[in-house]
């Protein structure tokens, strides 16, 4: 039987693209990793499709504990497999049946099914779409505030600082590269003190510092205080996204 952890990673510089490598750096994992060249539409060719039909990143294999391959997608997902299955510790995790545990899948489900796709679709209207179009950029960007108040008021809250019991946790991990691109979507963090205090007090960790440098340079500070970059870093993705949206349009 092959030896286990046998962990590869697909995955590039997106807040859920380095959720992944830092869940591993943060567990202690070894592992090899791919950079997937979205603008290219790598994530689209058939070698990637076998691995997630659903030709999104970050996805991973591994080794099952049946010896054979394991095909892994959906950030979440990820997550929880990778805690079940390496994380005897409860380094960034708790028993499950805990109260902690089911308050830690409220917090993954609260990001997976809220944060990250209001403030994607924030993005896509502040950013990529091919026409400002006010009741989008406003409905998004507004509704991603109003999730990160919730956030805040909770964090505000927490005598440990994470969202989740004593320690950190996948949770954490799981909105930290959304919050850390707030400004993309439009929303400005010093409005939420709590929420700013928590990522930066992240930030701080070996893992995350690691872990968000593995699908290549974290450039999100760079961006955020440059105007023109930021601008010049819009238009280069609006090109390739609005042509990735035409492709999946016709096809039949």
């Amino acid at each position: 039987m092959a030896s286990r952890p046998n962990i590869h990673l697909y995955t590039t510089q997106t807040p859920n693209g380095i959720k992944i490598s830092i869940t591993l750096e943060e567990l202690g994992l070894p592992y090899e990793f791919t950079k997937i060249d979205i603008t290219k539409n790598t994530q689209k060719e058939p070698w990637f499709l076998a691995i997630n039909p659903n030709g999104r990143i970050p996805a991973l294999t591994d080794t099952f504990s049946d010896g054979k391959t394991i095909n892994l997608f959906e950030s979440g997902s990820i997550q929880q497999y990778l805690v079940d299955e390496y994380d005897k510790d409860h380094k960034i995790s708790y028993p499950k049946g805990t109260r902690e545990y089911y308050e830690v899948n409220s917090w993954l489900f609260f990001l997976n099914a809220g944060v990250g796709p209001m403030q994607g679709q924030a993005n896509h209207f502040n950013r990529y779409a091919p026409e400002y179009i006010e009741y989008g950029a406003k409905r998004y960007t507004n509704e991603t505030r109003r999730l990160y108040g919730v956030l805040d008021a909770h964090l505000a809250k927490s005598e440990s600082g994470f969202l989740v019991g004593d320690r950190l946790t996948i949770a954490d991990i799981a909105h930290w590269g959304w919050v850390r691109s707030a400004f993309w979507a439009g929303v400005e963090i010093d409005e939420f003190p709590a929420l700013k205090k928590w990522e930066e007090k992240l930030l701080a960790r070996p893992g995350f510092d690691k872990g968000r440098q593995v699908p290549g340079p974290d450039t999100t500070n760079e961006l955020k205080n440059n105007p023109e970059l930021m601008k010049k870093k819009a238009e280069e993705s609006k090109a390739w996204i609005q042509q990735g949206m035409k492709a999946d349009a016709e096809k039949k």
